[in-house]
């Protein structure tokens, strides 16, 4: 079941001040991994994480990430849900996931993260994309304040 309507276009890019944003896929892998490997403890810190429902982030196989990669690549080909890397030109610095709430006062659930070593664009990030979500089809959606 598509998480949003059939007529709305899912955006493949975004740009904001200092990074991007494309689909997180496969070709994303080694550089997906080396982000956010060498940040687990910043991002447990992040207003967000860790998930209840799961303990990511921990210590994986980059095959295991690939698979992640994949199905996430997936969600989004099948409108399920929405992962984006987020990036400083070819570099990833973090990524942001757009995903139904769990919450039933809530449509959409937001999260994102950035590396340890981008530690003050969290916040920019944050108001940038919570500007960016509101133009999405959403009643209502949750993304953990920075404040």
């Amino acid at each position: 079941m598509s998480f949003v309507p059939d007529d709305f276009i899912v955006p493949r890019e975004f740009a904001g001040p200092g990074f991007r944003l494309e689909p997180l896929g496969p070709e994303h892998n080694e550089r997906d991994y080396a982000a956010w490997m060498s940040s687990i403890d910043h991002i447990r810190s992040t207003p967000g994480f860790p998930d209840p429902d799961d303990d990511w982030p921990y210590p994986m196989s980059l095959e295991d990430n690939l698979s992640d990669l994949v199905a996430h690549a997936r969600h989004f080909a099948e409108r399920r849900g929405f992962t984006y890397s987020i990036l400083d030109g070819d570099d990833v610095i973090g990524c942001v996931y757009i995903y139904p709430s769990p919450d039933p006062n809530y449509h959409a659930n937001v999260s994102s993260w950035v590396t340890a070593d981008r530690a003050q664009m969290d916040r920019l990030v944050w108001e940038t994309l919570t500007g960016w979500i509101r133009t999405w089809p959403f009643p209502s959606f949750e993304y953990d304040s920075r404040d």
